[in-house]
């Protein structure tokens, strides 16, 4: 179903699909700057996310809606998600479930800048964009850092967004992978599936 979401900055699209059954936790995703929710990845995730009895919320930002690819500002992108997020706690059945923020690039900058005010137990990052292709010297790091909770990054060894450091966080590793992450996406859904379920596992 699509919940069409008023934020700070527009109206948001929370296309929400439910597991058959009680969930066990709620997997909010967020989308890369110039994409959208359809993105293979995306899908693989959220295909495995429902299947192993998880609900997930695909959120597409008000630019998006739009139709622009230019993103808006970082301040406006996280008011919208968190807006997002607090429409999700309303629907039936999700409020009190175990929130994963999950984004691809953009979006995983999102989910790590909000993940204190979100509420979420863990943060997925696909792709993340540690720094701008060729200038490795502006380092996003310190965004990646931000969250006091378990945070999953899974990169393409060929991103030229760059690859982070071993113990910023837990970091599978897609060969042959670029950016996209078009490539094995179903390494990437089960990798990010053991995750959610280790960490809600121990939450519980």
């Amino acid at each position: 179903m699509r919940l069409d979401t008023v934020t700070p900055g527009g109206l948001a699209w929370v296309d929400l699909d439910r597991p058959r059954g009680k969930p066990l936790a709620l997997v909010a995703i967020g989308h890369g700057a110039g994409g959208g929710v359809e993105a293979p990845d995306l899908l693989a995730v959220r295909d495995a996310a429902v299947a192993a009895q998880f609900a997930v919320a695909r959120i597409t930002q008000p630019y998006r809606v739009l139709g622009r690819r230019a993103p808006a500002p970082s301040a406006r992108l996280d008011e919208a998600w968190l807006s997002a997020i607090a429409e999700l706690r309303r629907q039936r059945g999700l409020r009190a479930l175990p929130l994963v923020a999950l984004g691809r690039s953009s979006g995983a900058r999102v989910a790590c800048r909000t993940a204190a005010a979100a509420g979420a137990v863990a943060v997925v990052a696909l792709a993340f964009p540690v720094h701008p292709p060729g200038n490795p010297e502006k380092s996003r790091l310190d965004e990646l850092a931000l969250p006091a909770v378990p945070v999953l990054v899974v990169q393409g060894d060929r991103d030229a967004f760059g690859m982070p450091p071993s113990g910023v966080a837990q970091v599978v590793v897609i060969p042959g992978a670029d950016h996209g992450l078009k490539k094995d996406v179903a390494a990437i859904a089960s990798a990010v599936v053991a995750f959610v379920a280790a960490v809600v596992a121990v939450g519980g």
